[in-house]
Protein backbone atom coordinates (compact mmCIF):
# COMPACT_ATOMS: atom_id res chain seq x y z
CA UNK A 1 0.00 0.00 0.00
CA UNK A 2 1.16 3.50 -0.92
CA UNK A 3 -0.20 6.97 -0.92
CA UNK A 4 0.32 8.71 -4.21
CA UNK A 5 1.34 12.65 -4.11
CA UNK A 6 1.97 14.82 -6.64
CA UNK A 7 4.11 18.03 -6.70
CA UNK A 8 2.81 21.01 -9.30
CA UNK A 9 5.42 23.59 -10.21
CA UNK A 10 2.59 26.68 -9.31
CA UNK A 11 3.68 30.05 -9.45
CA UNK A 12 3.19 31.35 -5.37
CA UNK A 13 0.93 34.83 -5.32
CA UNK A 14 1.53 35.42 -1.74
CA UNK A 15 4.55 35.05 0.94
CA UNK A 16 7.93 34.96 0.43
CA UNK A 17 8.28 33.07 -3.15
CA UNK A 18 5.21 35.29 -4.07
CA UNK A 19 6.02 35.59 -8.05
CA UNK A 20 7.95 32.53 -8.36
CA UNK A 21 7.64 29.09 -9.30
CA UNK A 22 7.50 26.57 -6.90
CA UNK A 23 7.02 22.69 -6.51
CA UNK A 24 3.79 22.24 -4.32
CA UNK A 25 2.71 19.09 -2.68
CA UNK A 26 -0.40 17.92 -2.26
CA UNK A 27 -1.72 14.38 -1.70
CA UNK A 28 -4.11 13.12 -4.49
CA UNK A 29 -7.89 12.72 -3.29
CA UNK A 30 -9.08 8.78 -3.66
CA UNK A 31 -12.74 8.61 -4.08
CA UNK A 32 -14.59 9.99 -0.70
CA UNK A 33 -16.11 6.67 0.49
CA UNK A 34 -19.75 7.01 1.81
CA UNK A 35 -20.69 5.86 5.27
CA UNK A 36 -23.28 3.66 3.08
CA UNK A 37 -20.06 1.94 1.62
CA UNK A 38 -18.63 2.11 5.07
CA UNK A 39 -21.29 0.46 6.90
CA UNK A 40 -21.43 -2.17 3.91
CA UNK A 41 -17.85 -3.07 4.30
CA UNK A 42 -18.02 -3.26 8.29
CA UNK A 43 -21.35 -5.22 8.03
CA UNK A 44 -19.19 -7.71 5.69
CA UNK A 45 -16.27 -7.24 8.04
CA UNK A 46 -17.78 -8.17 11.06
CA UNK A 47 -20.38 -11.21 10.02
CA UNK A 48 -23.47 -8.26 11.22
CA UNK A 49 -26.29 -7.25 9.20
CA UNK A 50 -25.73 -4.05 7.56
CA UNK A 51 -29.15 -2.80 9.90
CA UNK A 52 -27.08 -3.76 13.10
CA UNK A 53 -24.36 -2.16 11.50
CA UNK A 54 -26.04 1.45 10.68
CA UNK A 55 -27.54 1.15 14.17
CA UNK A 56 -24.45 0.85 15.92
CA UNK A 57 -22.83 3.43 13.61
CA UNK A 58 -25.97 6.43 14.42
CA UNK A 59 -25.57 5.60 18.16
CA UNK A 60 -21.37 5.56 18.40
CA UNK A 61 -21.79 8.58 16.52
CA UNK A 62 -24.55 10.18 18.88
CA UNK A 63 -22.50 9.27 21.90
CA UNK A 64 -19.50 10.59 20.37
CA UNK A 65 -21.06 13.89 19.46
CA UNK A 66 -22.37 14.00 22.99
CA UNK A 67 -19.46 13.53 24.83
CA UNK A 68 -17.04 15.30 23.29
CA UNK A 69 -19.14 18.66 23.06
CA UNK A 70 -19.23 17.97 27.20
CA UNK A 71 -15.79 18.28 26.80
CA UNK A 72 -14.48 14.96 26.79
CA UNK A 73 -11.52 13.72 25.14
CA UNK A 74 -13.57 10.21 23.00
CA UNK A 75 -11.61 7.51 21.79
CA UNK A 76 -12.21 5.92 18.16
CA UNK A 77 -11.61 2.99 17.87
CA UNK A 78 -8.24 1.70 16.04
CA UNK A 79 -7.54 5.41 15.27
CA UNK A 80 -6.96 7.28 18.21
CA UNK A 81 -9.08 10.22 19.87
CA UNK A 82 -11.05 13.37 19.24
CA UNK A 83 -11.63 16.40 21.35
CA UNK A 84 -13.25 19.81 20.62
CA UNK A 85 -10.80 22.83 21.47
CA UNK A 86 -10.79 26.55 20.66
CA UNK A 87 -8.93 29.20 19.35
CA UNK A 88 -9.18 32.64 21.40
CA UNK A 89 -7.71 35.99 22.25
CA UNK A 90 -5.97 36.64 25.32
CA UNK A 91 -6.53 39.61 27.59
CA UNK A 92 -5.65 41.23 30.67
CA UNK A 93 -7.88 41.48 33.53
CA UNK A 94 -11.22 38.81 34.55
CA UNK A 95 -13.46 41.81 33.48
CA UNK A 96 -12.36 41.30 29.85
CA UNK A 97 -13.44 38.08 29.49
CA UNK A 98 -16.33 37.17 27.11
CA UNK A 99 -17.22 34.82 24.37
CA UNK A 100 -16.58 37.21 21.79
CA UNK A 101 -12.84 36.64 22.14
CA UNK A 102 -13.26 32.89 20.88
CA UNK A 103 -12.05 33.28 16.83
CA UNK A 104 -13.04 29.82 16.11
CA UNK A 105 -14.04 26.47 17.57
CA UNK A 106 -12.12 23.19 16.31
CA UNK A 107 -12.01 19.57 16.06
CA UNK A 108 -8.61 18.28 17.05
CA UNK A 109 -7.43 14.41 16.24
CA UNK A 110 -5.00 12.61 17.75
CA UNK A 111 -3.53 9.67 16.06
CA UNK A 112 -3.36 6.20 18.46
CA UNK A 113 0.67 5.13 18.47
CA UNK A 114 -0.03 2.06 16.21
CA UNK A 115 -2.11 4.18 13.19
CA UNK A 116 0.94 6.82 13.25
CA UNK A 117 3.23 2.97 12.84
CA UNK A 118 0.96 2.11 10.43
CA UNK A 119 1.42 5.62 8.38
CA UNK A 120 5.06 5.94 8.73
CA UNK A 121 5.61 2.49 7.35
CA UNK A 122 3.33 3.41 3.97
CA UNK A 123 5.51 4.55 1.04
CA UNK A 124 4.48 7.65 -0.44
CA UNK A 125 5.03 8.12 -4.55
CA UNK A 126 5.42 11.56 -5.41
CA UNK A 127 4.69 12.31 -9.28
CA UNK A 128 6.52 16.04 -10.12
CA UNK A 129 4.99 18.02 -12.77
CA UNK A 130 5.92 21.37 -14.24
CA UNK A 131 3.83 24.21 -15.13
CA UNK A 132 2.70 22.90 -18.34
CA UNK A 133 0.97 19.52 -16.46
CA UNK A 134 4.05 17.17 -17.71
CA UNK A 135 5.05 14.70 -15.39
CA UNK A 136 9.06 15.63 -14.95
CA UNK A 137 10.18 13.22 -12.27
CA UNK A 138 8.77 10.36 -10.27
CA UNK A 139 9.86 9.88 -6.91
CA UNK A 140 9.29 6.95 -3.73
CA UNK A 141 9.72 7.26 -0.33
CA UNK A 142 9.51 3.56 1.82
CA UNK A 143 9.07 5.57 5.40
CA UNK A 144 9.49 8.67 7.60
CA UNK A 145 8.09 10.98 10.30
CA UNK A 146 4.32 11.24 11.42
CA UNK A 147 3.00 14.61 12.55
CA UNK A 148 1.58 14.16 16.12
CA UNK A 149 -0.03 17.77 16.72
CA UNK A 150 -0.55 16.68 20.34
CA UNK A 151 3.26 16.53 21.01
CA UNK A 152 4.53 19.88 18.74
CA UNK A 153 6.72 17.56 16.42
CA UNK A 154 5.85 18.86 12.99
CA UNK A 155 8.67 19.06 10.65
CA UNK A 156 6.95 20.78 7.95
CA UNK A 157 5.91 23.87 10.17
CA UNK A 158 2.32 23.73 8.64
CA UNK A 159 0.28 21.70 10.38
CA UNK A 160 -0.14 19.20 8.07
CA UNK A 161 -1.24 21.30 4.77
CA UNK A 162 0.60 21.21 1.86
CA UNK A 163 3.06 24.18 0.90
CA UNK A 164 6.11 24.57 -1.58
CA UNK A 165 8.99 22.07 -1.65
CA UNK A 166 12.29 23.97 -1.60
CA UNK A 167 14.65 22.87 -4.52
Amino acid sequence: MSMRVKAKEQLQKVGTYAGKYRYVMMPELYTALTQDKVIKEAALRSGVSRGVMQACWDAAGEVIKAWATEGHSVALPGLGTMRFGLRAKSVETVNEVKAELITSRRIIFTPDTDLKEELAKTAIQITCFDRDGKEVKRVTSTSGEVEDPESGNTESGNNGESGPVNP
